[in-house]
């Protein structure tokens, strides 16, 4: 089995699909739609599995999401600095531009991490 086949948990995760039968779709609208980019399905169209389990469910998606954009800020920062050669002002203008741009896909992706941590494929 690869890491992308659509029995992995990978698979789900990355292409924001219901963990448990890797159909139907997590989120309501396309990343790049203006309007209603945040909002959830209910649940899966496939499975009838409850995207929303417990009220609180996705506060730990917030510890991840602050995981992921911490590495990747930090990470961001020293490469613009020590081999791009930028000043620190120039690091973080193009940090802020790259942040702003990619806040929908770090919620997007957090929240599928989360559920697919918790909610296990139970696929063919």
């Amino acid at each position: 089995m690869s890491l992308f086949s659509v029995q992995s948990q990978l698979y789900s995760t990355f292409n924001f699909l219901c963990p448990k039968c890797h159909e139907g779709k997590l989120f309501e609208h396309k990343i790049l739609a203006f309007k209603g980019s945040f909002e959830m399905n209910k649940s899966c169209s496939n499975c009838q599995e409850s995207f929303m389990p417990e009220p609180g469910f996705y506060y730990g998606a917030m510890l991840v999401s602050y995981i992921l954009s911490s590495f990747f800020c930090l990470s961001f920062i020293y490469f613009c600095k020590l081999v791009l050669g930028f000043s620190t002002n120039q690091s973080f203008v193009l940090l802020l531009i790259i942040c702003s741009v990619g806040f929908i896909w770090v919620f997007r992706i957090a929240r599928s991490i989360w559920i697919n941590v918790h909610i296990k494929y139970q696929g063919d």
